[in-house]
């Protein structure tokens, strides 16, 4: 079952309802007009169907408030939520009447959730009286509280919640995939609080509860036979349950299509010359560190094979030849590009890389991608209220591709980038983009041309650009440490300031990094040993990572988890791994995202921020298709 259904919010599809009363419609003088944006609603024309209504609101000052709400409705579904929310502004709840202003309550919440304000939206939905509204609104209701729920982390209510929701579901094609998403949300809970929410009661929860926890089991342990026999003790608990309703046989075939399986000999594709060696002996050595660290009984052997030096075809079908049951690597996109072009893919394929697009059977992809870097961050700007953003980045073709990514992503989400400028980073005055980017030369030159006109002398003062709400500051930390004071300098004093680079070096400068306090940013948390200890965390093994270059620290974790993730490769579109590089996931094309732990600069020292609610709105937003060059962002 693919976790991912849960995560795409269904209040969008709503069907739309008059929150008029009897009497309101009674009294409208132009049901021409009603009935036909009725039957623009009935055939999914939302957008025209608003405009009618807001035709109607015009002309009928009296009814405005009671038009516009309909309009509002309309435009939500159409998934207008910019107007939406425009036109919601100019409603008067005052004018509406009880079972309005439910309607009013229930449309706030809808557009809080479509901008991530979870917790605003689950007040607004506590003082909403469902009891006086539609049966369809009371749907939109119901599903737009557990998506609150599930925004939130409180997934065991968000399943109760759509549990309610059934009696208002007619058919059955309705309430299956209710079952799903209600499946689906349980089994984002980890296996070991599952156990926690266990009751002896045999109420539906309990039921869902202990349905997932019987998957879940079986699914670590590959058996789908497992599966089928605990599922029948099952039912024989819960005979009534909802589940056995035809979700069952749903469960049973996607549980067949399973074929990955434990491997028992791994290989290891990584450049052992070259451009990329380096790189490749920092993953390598992360990963043997986890290796040592396994106490299993049934630990797997490794080989190691060259991917600089051979053709990788060859190499993937001497390792299968040699008895590997999964290849991890290889580590350039290029190197991956050729492997899947040239092999069947027979044996699964952990690849050390991400490329945008590329999509096949048996191959996973795993690495460093900015992508995971610049959604975080960007959202968490977003969620702190964050609209109107300025951007700063190299002129270099990395540079490039992160500020463009950035951009369509910012715009994907409703924000505005107000400016972009480039700076030379071979240069240590940056004064000439800074002051575009800040305006100040044209507050200069309207000085001029003022001074001119008035043919005196006037004192001149330089005016920030106040429009801004953030500067996002693309650069490596010895960049930052120059053009971060230099902002500050031009009077970018009160701008908060976000990175979507690598702008922490992983080791602890005070007196260097004093220079970068207020910025916040986003990275593994393996850097920081609140987040990850034990064994293998950074302090632990400081004598590997100190025999490599610094750019490279990271590839350690990469490493790190390339060995760890390999019991966890068929759970992770259900079960998010804890990892070294962040709690990862599969996404629908088989990539490895992760979710990083974000920091501030305070006193020359990355303090952790805590997480936001709102950061599990990710999967609801357009990925980023840039081609950017993920793991070697740093390999370059």
């Amino acid at each position: 079952m693919n976790c991912h259904y849960l995560l795409y919010p269904c209040f969008y599809l709503i069907f739309l309802t008059s929150c008029a009363t009897e009497t309101f419609q009674q009294r409208d003088h132009n049901p021409n007009k009603m009935t036909q944006a009725e039957s623009f609603t009935y055939n999914g024309q939302h957008e025209k169907a608003a405009q009618i209504y807001q035709t109607l609101a015009k002309s009928k000052p009296k009814y405005q408030d009671k038009f516009s709400l309909l309009a509002v409705d309309s435009h939500i579904q159409s998934g207008n939520d910019q107007l939406a929310q425009k036109l919601f502004s100019t409603i008067k709840p005052s004018s509406l009447s009880t079972e309005q202003r439910s309607k009013y309550n229930l449309l706030s919440a809808q557009l809080l959730l479509s901008r991530g304000k979870a917790v605003k939206a689950l007040d607004k939905l506590k003082i909403t009286q469902v009891y006086t509204l539609q049966r369809k609104d009371q749907i939109t209701y119901y599903q737009s509280l557990a998506f609150a729920h599930s925004l939130t982390e409180n997934q065991l209510l968000s399943a109760q919640v759509r549990i309610e929701l059934t009696q208002f579901l007619d058919t059955e094609e309705d309430r299956a995939k209710n079952n799903e998403v209600i499946f689906n949300t349980i089994n984002l809970i980890p296996l070991e609080k599952l156990y926690q929410y266990q009751s002896e009661t045999p109420d539906i929860l309990s039921g869902w509860v202990a349905l997932s926890i019987v998957y879940k089991t079986s699914q670590s342990k590959h058996d789908h036979t497992k599966l089928q026999s605990d599922v029948y003790r099952w039912q024989r608990q819960y005979p009534q349950h909802p589940a056995n309703s035809g979700f069952l046989d749903s469960l049973f075939i996607e549980s067949s299509k399973i074929t990955f399986k434990t491997p028992s000999s791994i290989a290891l594709l990584l450049p052992e010359s070259g451009r990329f060696s380096q790189a490749g002996q920092a993953i390598k050595k992360g990963f043997m560190e986890a290796f040592h660290q396994n106490h299993s009984d049934e630990k797997p052997a490794i080989q190691f094979y060259d991917s600089s030096s051979n053709n990788l075809a060859d190499l993937y079908y001497q390792a299968i030849s040699e008895g590997a049951e999964l290849i991890i690597g290889p580590l350039s996109k290029e190197n991956i590009q050729k492997l899947v072009n040239n092999v069947e893919s027979s044996v699964p394929i952990l690849a050390l890389n991400h490329i945008p697009g590329l999509v096949k059977d048996n191959l996973f992809q795993f690495g460093l991608s900015p992508i995971d870097v610049t959604k975080q961050i960007a959202t968490r700007a977003s969620l702190k209220g964050i609209k109107n953003i300025l951007i700063i980045a190299p002129e270099t073709n990395q540079g490039n591709r992160i500020s463009n990514s950035l951009t369509e992503y910012w715009q994907n989400i409703e924000g505005v980038v107000l400016n972009s400028q480039l700076y030379n980073p071979k240069e240590n005055d940056f004064s000439i983009p800074i002051k575009d980017l800040l305006n100040l030369n044209e507050s200069k030159n309207r000085y001029n041309q003022l001074q001119r006109l008035l043919a005196t002398n006037i004192q001149y003062k330089k005016r920030v650009r106040q429009d801004a709400d953030a500067i996002f500051l693309i650069a490596t930390p010895k960049i930052a440490r120059s053009i971060y004071p230099q902002l500050r300098f031009y009077g970018a004093t009160n701008i908060p300031v976000y990175t979507a680079s690598n702008i922490y070096t992983g080791i602890p400068n005070p007196s260097l990094d004093q220079d970068l306090n207020k910025i916040t940013f986003c990275d593994i948390p393996w850097l920081f040993p609140s987040s990850y200890s034990g064994d293998l965390d950074q302090e632990s093994l400081k004598e590997i990572w100190q025999q490599i270059p610094n750019k490279y620290l990271r590839l350690v974790a990469l490493g790190i988890d390339s060995f760890n993730l390999i019991n966890y490769l068929n759970q992770l579109d259900m079960v998010a791994y804890t990892g070294a590089t962040g709690k990862l996931s599969l996404n629908m094309e088989n990539r490895i995202t992760r979710q990083l732990v974000c920091a501030k600069f305070v006193k020359g020292e990355a303090v952790l921020q805590s997480p936001l609610y709102e950061e599990n709105i990710e999967e609801n937003i357009i990925e980023d298709k840039q081609n950017m060059v993920d793991t070697e962002e740093i390999i370059d």
